[in-house]
């Protein structure tokens, strides 16, 4: 529990071509509560889109986002950014003092080029599972939500929403957070129950692969590049 009399200062890492999916339910349900700012931060205000021409901009430039803040979280982001040193400074910045960091589906990937995520158990986009690990993550491919002390991954879309519940519960305690999830009526029924490799079988996970290869081939290359850098930088 928090001081009532203190704001909670939380960012989310926004951007060209982000996945609104996995930061939008986030920010509804942390935005929600009394004395929380949530800042959407990036380089600079001016318009973007995000993926599939989803309408956006920050309300916070990387220079003006508070230093300590009590939230850090990032959702997938375009390839290049496990690559983008300022993006990845910001992060190391802001992370390295947060209360907590979070990160949703191929977020984590950025988190962990960042140097965020080593030594932490976390999760992210089964596609990447073993990527995480390259950046000395304790990869854990099930629950959806994985905490390791102040570090929070989830799997995408979703897991955006059960990090902020968590959170609500860690700010301002259970009861609070059980009317939250019951305001939002988070209750989860997937249509066809296929949500996760386990539950999906062989086949259909083996098409799903074979038809994003080519956008988790891109990832993939990216974030070994980001990893073997992070290696580099650490053993200097």
């Amino acid at each position: 529990m928090v001081d009532e009399q203190r704001r909670i200062e939380v960012a989310v890492l926004v951007c060209p071509d982000y996945a609104p999916v996995d930061v939008v339910g986030f920010h509804a349900v942390m935005a929600s509560m009394p004395g929380v700012n949530v800042h959407l931060v990036w380089k600079n205000l001016d318009e973007f889109l995000g993926y599939g021409g989803f309408p956006g901009r920050a309300t916070t430039t990387f220079a003006d986002c508070p230093a300590d803040l009590d939230v850090l979280l990032v959702g997938a982001t375009p390839t290049e950014l496990l690559e983008d040193s300022e993006t990845l400074a910001f992060l190391a910045d802001r992370g390295a003092r947060a209360g907590w960091v979070a990160g949703v589906c191929e977020g984590s990937l950025v988190l962990g080029a960042a140097g965020l995520l080593r030594g932490y158990r976390a999760t992210t986009n089964f596609h990447f599972y073993d990527e995480l690990n390259w950046f000395g993550a304790k990869t854990v491919e099930t629950p959806n939500v994985v905490e390791d002390r102040n570090r929070i991954t989830a799997g995408p879309a979703t897991g955006c929403i059960e990090i902020a519940l968590r959170l609500v519960q860690v700010f301002f305690g259970d009861e609070v957070a059980r009317q939250t999830e019951l305001n939002a009526e988070y209750a989860p029924r997937p249509l066809f129950g296929v949500g996760t490799p386990a539950l999906a079988g062989p086949e259909l996970t083996r098409r799903t692969l074979a038809e994003s290869h080519g956008w988790t081939q891109a990832v993939t290359a990216g974030a070994r590049r980001a990893a073997d850098r992070l290696e580099a930088s650490a053993a200097v």
